[in-house]
């Protein structure tokens, strides 16, 4: 059970993080990178940090170049969160694959119905 401050942490850093994806995907040209969730422990220590990434082909190479940068990261983001927060959250990056589970559903129930329109007919 997510208490309300560790929801209004979570919020505030997946707002500063994408704000800092932003800035250096923007660098990148064809690649972008966003936050769709933030986990924060209860102890306020740790934040699991969901990234979705399109085109899907590069999330493995995106997810590796960010964790080597990753006290880099922390170092942005602790500079922008100074004034509401006192210790910065260590930062663990994963691949938030969801978005290609729903279209390959999708995809399925589209292969399915197009069977079913051709075995009726």
């Amino acid at each position: 059970m997510e208490t309300t401050r560790q929801a209004k942490i979570a919020r505030l850093l997946q707002k500063e993080l994408s704000e800092i994806f932003r800035q250096q995907t923007a660098k990148m040209r064809n690649v972008i990178v966003s936050v769709s969730a933030v986990r924060v422990s209860p102890d306020l220590s740790i934040a699991r940090v969901y990234l979705s990434v399109f085109p899907s082909s590069k999330a493995q190479e995106m997810l590796d170049s960010i964790n080597n940068s990753a006290k880099t990261i922390r170092y942005e983001l602790a500079a922008k969160v100074r004034f509401q927060l006192r210790k910065t959250p260590e930062l663990s990056f994963y691949i938030d694959d969801s978005l290609d589970y729903i279209d390959n559903i999708d995809h399925l129930l589209g292969k399915d119905k197009q069977n079913t329109e051709v075995t009726t007919e």
